[in-house]
């Protein structure tokens, strides 16, 4: 067991005039610590590519992840898939990235772009063995991985942006990779890296793509624990039980609500400052300061906006330049457990704050639970792991 883990992101593109997209991603989990991401990429577009593609992707991630060996699993998907009499080709192409306990990734490509690896920045050349499967070309490769270790997936889209337009035959595999070398290594996450080569290739057309595009991105990194305190807790007498569990947890520690702040100030014996003349959007209140923890906010209007910046995230990922400049407490949240955190940890207090009973504020207790159930379901979706602990 080691301490990496698997930052994963991808976004897609639609052929234009279409309204689904012929690629699909999965990604599954499996018990033993193990993950499976399936990029398929159905033959054409529209609807039937679609449902191709997504069958294609379903019925790989769930064999393998119910265990079944990688052979097997390829083998059956590559006899089940038809080929299409006019082109010669398979219905649906695939790539699958196996990652087992974050220690060793197998590669298993079958007629899409071969996978980018970069190491340590850089365009790096990998085995690949090529398995013939009923008579159709598979190659398989075998990587042991290493912290900053960034794998591409892509489907033939991505390569094919520019053709006739911006570039004779599109946008070789060797430029998709000069590209990644240059943005990596300033440290974006694995869902902006992948939008940002996504929104690349939808340039290169145009803003018409001439195929359905998507960029699968596996970035491996050193798990990264966050701590975030929530209002006090409905027992006064839990305080000082909830601070001490709160801030003798390893990793950055962020308050947020104003009696939240009190207590805790008041529990490591430090000033409370607010920060007047700190930078607003106008929507979010001001941020605060204490002595011993990494960020201080206003409660509930900024968590509920951080939601908001979340449930973006995880679908186009059009507010990232907002929240990734901003410099008010919505975005510092967004930011620090949004690209530097792994694994977050809740501390939620259950006390009712006796303003927000006022009926003419759209604000309640069911209200900031929902907040806190809402944006942890997006965080996993993130693929964090979160933990919430209620007081």
């Amino acid at each position: 067991m080691n301490d990496l883990c698997a930052d994963i992101g991808y976004k897609s593109i639609n052929h234009y005039g279409e309204q689904l997209c012929g690629d699909h991603v999965d990604v599954v989990e499996q018990e033993d610590g193990s993950t499976v991401i399936v990029l398929a990429d159905g033959l054409g577009s529209g609807v039937k590519a679609s449902i191709l593609s997504t069958l294609t992707s379903k019925i790989l991630s769930t064999m393998m992840a119910a265990g079944l060996s990688v052979q097997d699993c390829v083998s059956t998907m590559v006899a089940t898939l038809p080929v299409c009499s006019v082109r010669g080709v398979a219905y649906s192409t695939f790539t699958i990235i196996h990652l087992l306990d974050n220690h060793t990734a197998e590669l298993i490509q079958y007629d899409n772009p071969h996978i980018i690896l970069l190491r340590n920045g850089k365009a790096t050349p990998y085995q690949k063995t090529e398995h013939r499967v009923d008579n159709k070309k598979i190659f398989f490769s075998t990587i042991p991985l290493q912290e900053g270790d960034v794998f591409l997936a892509m489907s033939d889209g991505c390569p094919h942006a520019g053709i006739g337009n911006t570039f004779n035959f599109g946008w070789k595999e060797e430029d998709i990779a000069d590209f990644m070398e240059l943005i990596t290594p300033i440290g974006y996450t694995a869902k902006t890296l992948a939008t940002m080569l996504v929104d690349e290739c939808d340039r290169l057309y145009d803003s018409k793509p001439g195929d359905d595009a998507t960029a699968c991105v596996v970035r491996i990194r050193r798990r990264e624990p966050m701590n975030v305190l929530f209002g006090p807790p409905a027992n006064r007498d839990d305080s000082g039980r909830m601070m001490s569990l709160f801030f003798s947890r390893e990793g950055k520690h962020i308050v947020c609500g104003g009696t939240t702040a009190s207590i805790a100030a008041n529990w490591l014996g430090k000033q409370l400052e607010v920060k007047l003349n700190f930078e607003l959007d106008g929507e979010v209140p001001p941020i605060g300061s204490i002595e011993g923890v990494d960020l201080v906010t206003e409660g509930v209007i900024t968590i509920n906006k951080v939601l908001e910046y979340a449930q973006d995230y995880v679908s186009d990922n059009l507010a990232y330049q907002q929240w990734s400049l901003g410099r008010d407490g919505a975005s510092l949240i967004s930011r620090m457990i949004f690209e530097e955190a792994t694994d977050i940890n809740f501390y939620v207090g259950r006390a009712v704050n006796p303003a927000h009973q006022n009926p003419d504020l759209p604000i309640n207790f069911n209200i900031k639970m929902n907040l806190v159930k809402e944006l942890s379901e997006c965080l996993k979706k993130m693929g964090k792991h979160v933990k919430i602990s209620y007081f």
